[in-house]
């Protein structure tokens, strides 16, 4: 941190920072007239400052400088965001994109807006470690189909946001990068494996984000920092995998401060691509309006599965009050889940996680000096996949297939269920993961999200919503789970839900209204 290089960026940024708190720009799109500063322009939501930038009431040159303004200030504290370039090159792009909207070349929807990317997608030219040391110097030549996406509506790639190895476990913390903390409490996990993305968002260092999901990664992060996640169906966003036809239980998915900004992002992330066989549909009909009537809807609150996930105190009442407001937009909520053999299917869990993940480990693992790289968790996967048979895989797919059915019939009898994010509330962030709930010792490294793993198995969308706050300040985060590929109805209710509620907006980090020092 003394280098040339970061010292001339800090005087820079501190250059900046007096600029961009001497611009007054009025905004016409905000709700009454005002002058923007930095402070300002970060606060505003990414739907909101996407139109400012296309009515040329912003100029992406203020909007960069407002978020690298921000970055500078907060994101020691939290190390939520990674390989940050070069402040100069970045205001040099912003200042292109400005240009092409002088001569009437708006790109799209991240027109100028500054983003990062979680460092498990490639992004040309900018280094992509997956939190491992194999990799700590790998900068990709190509974009992922995601990154692909984002960067042909006009995004602005300021970095990476941080994750855990190869993003095993809900733990943000790598080797390479180190520990990225909660927004709200930096001696707590921020949860993972997006959980970069999450604080990032939460602190509002950048307006959008995106992240994968196999176990929660999109919804325990985005319970533990107060903002939004949404776990797709599968093929809804396409994925550049090697193995383009037996596609993995992992999906990419967009993550917000609100719902608006979260379909905005899903709307660019989705719809099919021929490099994907499996991908579904078409984005844009992310872009509608949500419906807002919900008086007699149908919601299950599912708590604990009738015991089938241990719960820290205060989990299950906490989430429990928040279906409240379900019942004060008009719907019913009934205590019910879907009846299985959730032993059998943990177990499913298990023996499918251990064959997908471990196939794109297995190379690391068989060489000796790679495999002394890879953390426990890694060769716990390679090894539970090496002791599986073919037949032993088609079982646990078919109990995989047996539980989606279940599910299926339960959503003609209600349009939702709802559950937790996590079965606890953020945890030491000096530890691996918790080995004890309730009282139940935890086999594995993601027994503790048994709640959000048993949704992944039922291929369902699981949209993370806020749920509030415990006595210590730490919050968590509901489920709303609906049926296949019905997206859409996920975000119309969570849209209803976030305006009775609105807990992001009201409840900022501590660290967001802190003073410079």
């Amino acid at each position: 941190m003394n280098d040339p290089t970061d010292r001339k960026r800090r005087a820079f940024l501190r250059f900046a920072a007096g600029a961009a708190a001497a611009s007054t720009i009025p905004f016409k799109a905000l709700p009454k007239p005002m002058n923007a500063t930095g402070s300002d322009i970060v606060m505003m939501d990414g739907t909101t400052l996407s139109r400012a930038i296309h009515a040329k009431q912003l100029s992406c040159v203020e909007a960069m400088t407002a978020y690298l303004v921000h970055i500078e200030r907060l994101n020691d504290r939290v190390n939520a965001l990674v390989a940050l370039q070069d402040p100069d090159q970045l205001l040099k792009q912003a200042k292109e994109r400005d240009a092409q909207l002088a001569r009437g070349e708006y790109m799209g929807p991240l027109h100028g807006i500054p983003h990062a990317v979680k460092d498990l997608q490639s992004v040309a030219g900018i280094r992509t470690t997956q939190g491992s040391p194999i990799f700590k110097d790998f900068v990709p030549a190509t974009d992922s189909l995601m990154v692909e996406r984002l960067r042909n509506v006009g995004a602005i790639f300021i970095g990476k946001t941080n994750t855990p190895e190869f993003g095993l476990g809900s733990h943000t913390y790598n080797p390479v990068y180190g520990i990225t903390r909660n927004a709200y409490d930096q001696s707590r996990s921020a949860g993972g494996s997006s959980g970069g993305a999450a604080v990032a968002l939460a602190l509002r260092m950048v307006p959008f984000a995106d992240g994968s999901d196999f176990g929660g990664s999109l919804r325990n992060p985005a319970g533990w920092n107060n903002v939004f996640g949404l776990r797709t169906s599968i093929g809804r966003v396409p994925r550049d995998t090697r193995d383009a036809w037996l596609p993995s239980m992992s999906v990419t998915g967009p993550m917000a401060r609100n719902i608006a900004d979260l379909a905005l992002l899903l709307s660019v992330q989705a719809g099919y691509d021929a490099r994907a066989p499996l991908s579904i549909d078409d984005g844009t009909r992310f872009r509608r309006h949500f419906q807002t009537e919900y008086k007699g809807k149908r919601i299950a609150w599912g708590g604990d599965l009738s015991g089938a996930l241990p719960c820290e105190p205060g989990v299950l009442e906490l989430c429990k009050t928040a279906t409240k407001t379900f019942e004060g937009l008009g719907c019913r909520v009934d205590e019910a889940h879907p009846d299985f053999d959730f032993n059998a299917l943990w177990r499913a869990v298990v023996r499918l996680r251990g064959w997908l993940e471990g196939v794109g480990l297995l190379a690391y693992y068989q060489d000796p000096v790679k495999r002394a790289l890879l953390k426990p968790e890694a060769i716990f996967e390679v090894e539970t996949g090496l002791k599986l048979s073919a037949y032993d895989v088609t079982a646990a797919s078919v109990t995989r297939t047996e539980w989606y059915q279940v599910v299926r019939r339960f959503f003609e009898r209600y349009d939702f269920l709802v559950l937790p994010t996590a079965q606890i509330f953020p945890f030491p962030a000096d530890i691996h993961w918790p080995d004890m709930i309730a009282g139940k010792r935890m086999e594995t490294y993601h027994e503790w999200m048994k709640g959000t793993l048993l949704v992944t198995m039922s291929g369902c969308p699981s949209l993370a919503v806020p749920a509030g706050f415990n006595a210590q300040g730490l919050p968590i985060g509901i489920q709303i789970i609906g049926p296949n590929q019905r997206e859409l109805d996920c975000l119309s209710l969570g849209y209803a839900y976030e305006a009775a509620t609105n807990w992001t907006s009201s409840r900022l980090p501590p660290l967001v209204h802190e003073r410079p020092a």
